[in-house]
């Protein structure tokens, strides 16, 4: 009988959502495929006469618009692959989803953090009975959390092995006894010696960690809501997997790293050994959506999606073109590009509107910069020429024309390094850093010699060497379009301009080693604190976040002055006379704070950004039936 029904089985089961997905891969061919489920039929009948399919899995799919470096926190810097592990790790802390001013609470800790009063002495109870994901690391042994996971994962930051590009802010609140055991092993070649004890960092027990600081650090606990920095790694994984354990990230958090094509597809799965986690977000008063979605949700069990499927897709054309045909979800950073058709007058499209689509629009905590190599012998150094080229060619960058035409209209010009809702941001402080004024920067370089000295149309430098930039950047169409603006505005001052093209991890590596004159980067805060921008001019933070290598004792002096500070107007003055020595002396053109626009499809339930909580995942859902019903593929 049930040979007699092959055919039409064979049909029923090729219209399941998981099959269809199957034989779209590249590694299945069809004949055998059919040929195998032509045998399992003629060998079940009984599932041929109606054994009930196995539901669809639920999930989210969208792209970013750069690669991921590594998983592994203790050497990761950038957004894309912080985004990626915030949904596999923990830290201590969090950011609630809806609050807004941000707010932290605890996720491995029993509750916030005892502070003493001199800021110095952070203690935190951690909750029991948390479990890393099953990896065969644990040797077939489940494998709680404990204090001495924070501890570990602390100083792995200080074991020059992994270089992390962060070190600079635990050394900054200087974790006692930390830095110098650093020192000394590197002093006499050992490696780094986790199981020596440090003043600083302890687990008074096996749920009770203790950090203990040399300066006084009032918002050091906003590092610890950080888990793509911060968050809890086992011992046994990093040993077991060694260089290649940012490719094997395990930790507590409720996604697991499923399968990974690096630099073009990354699928997250739901943890099954996730503990119990329910959704009970707080929103804002007045904001009927989020109120909606707070009471649709509340209650469930997080995540709620089953897996995350993340695409690399650089260029923004087929970006959009893949959201547009429904084959992702959700539109992460509408590019600007786009946006005259998409959001006219800032507002979302009536045909998209029609749709179901969802529009959530936020500004960005970050700033868009090109940076001098301040060590650079053509654009770096403080004498005063040097400054004066800096500067001349911030006066000939048309930053409105820049909002007008490459980013249409979805920014605000920078007046200083620091972002928009963080702590520090004065949105009346006015500084020369957005000026445009072709005349200025002309008379600038005449009077300091840079002018055309052999008679080829193009400035030389004072000393009658060649004077051309270099400007790295990435292959992408958006960074073309930034590319020609940049081409125009030197042409104006008759100051030669080359692009140097990498792919952005490249770029990143370079950087770090000082080896770019110039490079165009974001940088984007992952709390509500200023501080993290003026991290950028810091001398000692030089490889890390200081990728202009910017290193003025006057600036140094400020920024260690606020940084011990609790918040207040002592403090923000402070930070705003930091602002003013980083646009005097020009490390980097601040060019804006962007505008971020995101698109939902009608089928994901309850989304919505928060700038300081980055894997939004594990807080929306996706209707399925919804989605099938409007013809989107699953």
């Amino acid at each position: 009988m049930a040979l007699l029904h092959t055919d039409r089985l064979l049909a029923a089961l090729i219209t399941m959502p998981m099959l269809r997905r199957l034989l779209a891969h590249p590694a299945v061919k069809l004949p055998a495929f059919l040929a195998a489920v032509g045998l399992a039929v003629a060998a079940a009948p009984v599932l041929a006469q109606g054994a009930a399919p196995a539901p669809a899995l639920k999930s989210l799919r969208y792209a970013f618009p750069i690669a991921e470096s590594t998983f592994d926190p203790a050497q990761i810097s950038d957004l894309y692959s912080s985004t990626v592990v915030t949904g596999i790790f923990e830290g201590l802390l969090e950011y609630e989803f809806f609050a807004s001013p941000a707010r932290l609470r605890p996720v491995t800790a029993a509750a916030l953090p005892e502070i003493s009063p001199d800021f110095k002495t952070f203690t935190f109870k951690i909750k029991p009975g948390i479990y890393f994901a099953d990896d065969p690391a644990f040797k077939g042994q489940k494998r709680e959390l404990t204090a001495e996971d924070y501890v570990y994962s602390l100083k792995r930051h200080y074991d020059p092995r992994w270089k992390s590009p962060r070190l600079y802010i635990l050394q900054s609140a200087e974790i006692l006894g930390l830095t110098e055991l650093r020192n000394r092993l590197m002093d006499e070649k050992k490696p780094f010696d986790y199981d020596t004890p440090v003043e600083g960092l302890k687990a008074l027990g096996r749920y009770t960690l203790q950090i203990k600081l040399g300066t006084p650090t009032p918002r050091f606990a906003n590092n610890l809501a950080d888990a793509a920095f911060t968050g809890a790694v086992a011992r046994e994984v990093v040993e077991a997997y060694g260089d290649k354990v940012g490719e094997h990230p395990v930790g507590t958090g409720p996604f697991v790293l499923k399968t990974w094509k690096r630099s073009s597809r990354i699928v997250l799965a739901k943890n099954p050994g996730y503990r119990e986690v329910l959704y009970d977000e707080e929103p804002p008063a007045g904001d009927a959506r989020l109120q909606a979605i707070a009471k649709q949700l509340k209650g469930r069990r997080l995540p709620l999606l089953d897996e995350v499927h993340i695409s690399i897709i650089e260029e923004a054309q087929p970006r959009w073109l893949s959201f547009l045909n429904q084959e992702q979800d959700v539109m992460d950073q509408l590019p600007a590009e786009f946006s005259p058709n998409v959001l006219p007058n800032n507002k979302l499209a009536p045909h998209l509107v029609k749709k179901g689509i969802t529009l959530v629009r936020y500004p960005r905590a970050d700033v868009a910069v090109s940076y001098f190599g301040m060590e650079n012998p053509v654009v770096g150094g403080y004498e005063p020429h040097k400054v004066a080229l800096r500067r001349a060619i911030s006066l000939a960058v048309d930053v409105e024309r820049e909002i007008r035409q490459a980013r249409r209209g979805q920014a605000i010009p920078a007046q200083g390094p620091i972002g928009p809702q963080t702590f520090g941001y004065d949105p009346i402080f006015k500084s020369a850093m957005s000026e445009y004024d072709l005349a200025r920067a002309k008379a600038l370089l005449d009077m300091h010699g840079y002018v055309d000295k052999d008679g080829d149309g193009w400035r030389d430098q004072p000393d009658g060497q060649p004077l051309l930039l270099e400007y790295s950047t990435s292959p992408d169409q958006a960074s073309r379009q930034l590319n020609e603006l940049w081409k125009k505005n030197m042409d104006a001052i008759n100051m030669r301009i080359e692009f140097k093209v990498a792919k952005w991890p490249e770029n990143l590596k370079a950087s770090r080693a000082g080896k770019l004159m110039m490079w165009g980067v974001g940088w984007s805060a992952t709390s509500p604190d200023g501080d993290t921008f003026l991290a950028l001019g810091y001398g000692p933070n030089k490889g890390a976040a200081n990728h202009a290598r910017f290193n003025l004792p006057a600036f140094n002096k400020l920024y260690e002055q606020q940084r011990v500070l609790a918040d207040g107007p002592e403090r923000l003055a402070l930070m705003t006379e930091a602002q003013k020595y980083m646009v005097a002396y020009m490390p980097y053109k601040v060019h804006v704070h962007r505008i971020y626009n995101d698109l939902a499809q009608p089928w994901v339930v309850g989304y919505h950004r928060n700038i300081f909580v980055r894997p939004f995942w594990k807080y929306v859902d996706v209707d399925a039936a919804l989605r099938a019903k409007l013809g989107a593929a699953p």
